[in-house]
C-alpha cells in the first residue's frame, strides 16, 4: 500500500490568518461568512492588512500576522494562493486554499465545503502535504518559486538562445521563445499549457520545458531535484518571471542558477483529497467509475 508523505499536524488551532484575492472588494461578505463559521468554534480570525483595507475592515501586516497564526487561508484562486504560499513558506506556516475561481489545481475547498471541513479540523481529520520550493539566483538577487521560474525572450522579434548546465556541466542549448523550470506542483500550470508533463505533486524533481522551441528535438525533461541547474543567455536579454507574479531581468552574459530549497512549503488539505480525482475533474478526463 502506498503511504503518502505528510507533515506533522498542527499543535493547536486558535488563530487563523486570511488573505483575500486582491482587487476584489466584493469578497467582504464571503470574509464575514468565513469569520462567522470559525467564530462559532471559538477560533479567532486575523485579516491581512491589504485585504482589510480593500473591504473596510481592520487587519495586520502579513509579517506580523504570520507570527500570531497557526495557519493561513487564501481566498480566491490559484494565483492568490501562490503569492500567499511563497510568503507563508518563510514562516513555515501551512496554507489552505478556498477556491472562488474556475480551475483551481492548488486551492482545496469551495466555500460550501468549509463548514464541514472545520468539523474535520477540530478532530484532526486533515493532512498537511509538503510541497517542493525552488530557489533562483541572479547575481545578488535571490527569490523563491512555488510553481515555476520562466525564462522569457525580451525581444519579441527574435528567438532566445539559452545555454543550460546541470551541476556545472553543459547540458543543452535551447532556441525558441523561452524555457520553463517548474516544480511538480507547478506542472499543471504554464508547463501543462505548452505540452509539458504532469508530475505527481509530492515528487522532488525539476521539470524543464521549452516554450515554442525552434527544433522538434527539444523536448521537456524531468530531472531529480538534487541537481543544480544553470541557464545563461549569451547573446540577448531575457525576462525572468517567478510564479507569474515577480519579474527580474537577465542581462546578456548573466546566468540564473536554480536549485531545490532546503525546506518545503506546506499545504493543508482534506484527508479525502486525491490528486488524480482533481486531475480528472479539472481536465475533464471522464467518469472514473
Amino acid at each position: 500500500m502506498r503511504v503518502e508523505r505528510s507533515c506533522k499536524q498542527l499543535e493547536k488551532i486558535e488563530n487563523i490568518g486570511i488573505v483575500l484575492k486582491p482587487d476584489s472588494p466584493e469578497l467582504k461578505n464571503t470574509f464575514l461568512d468565513i469569520k462567522k463559521l470559525f467564530s462559532k468554534n471559538s477560533i479567532n480570525i486575523i485579516l491581512e492588512k491589504k485585504s482589510a483595507n480593500m473591504i473596510g475592515e481592520i487587519g495586520k501586516d502579513f509579517d506580523e500576522l504570520c507570527k500570531e497564526v497557526d495557519f493561513i487561508i487564501s481566498v480566491g484562486g490559484d494565483g492568490t494562493l501562490l503569492g500567499v504560499a511563497r510568503k507563508a513558506f518563510l514562516y513555515d506556516l501551512p496554507v489552505l486554499g478556498i477556491n472562488l475561481g474556475t480551475l483551481g489545481f492548488l486551492t482545496d475547498l469551495n466555500f460550501d465545503d468549509l463548514e464541514e471541513f472545520i468539523k474535520d479540523l477540530l478532530v484532526k481529520d486533515y493532512k498537511i502535504s509538503p510541497r517542493m520550493i525552488i530557489e533562483g539566483k541572479i547575481e545578488d538577487k535571490n527569490f523563491i518559486a512555488f510553481n515555476d521560474i520562466v525564462i522569457s525572450r525580451k525581444n519579441l522579434s527574435s528567438m532566445l538562445e539559452i545555454s543550460a548546465k546541470i551541476d556545472k556541466k553543459p547540458f543543452n542549448k535551447y532556441f525558441g521563445d523561452g524555457l520553463i523550470v517548474c516544480t511538480p506542483s507547478g506542472s499543471t500550470a504554464y508547463n501543462l499549457s505548452v505540452g509539458g508533463p504532469i508530475v505527481y505533486p509530492l515528487t522532488n524533481a525539476f521539470i524543464i520545458t521549452p516554450i515554442a522551441p525552434h527544433s522538434l528535438t527539444q523536448r521537456p525533461i524531468v530531472v531529480p531535484a538534487d541537481f543544480e541547474i544553470e541557464f545563461k543567455v549569451p547573446y540577448d536579454e531575457a525576462t525572468i518571471i517567478v510564479d507569474g507574479q515577480e519579474f527580474y531581468e537577465l542581462k546578456k552574459g548573466e546566468f540564473i542558477s536554480i536549485r531545490i530549497a532546503k525546506e518545503q512549503a506546506k499545504m493543508l488539505h482534506r484527508t479525502s483529497r486525491d490528486f488524480f480525482e482533481v486531475l480528472s475533474e479539472k481536465l475533464r478526463w471522464g467518469n472514473l467509475t
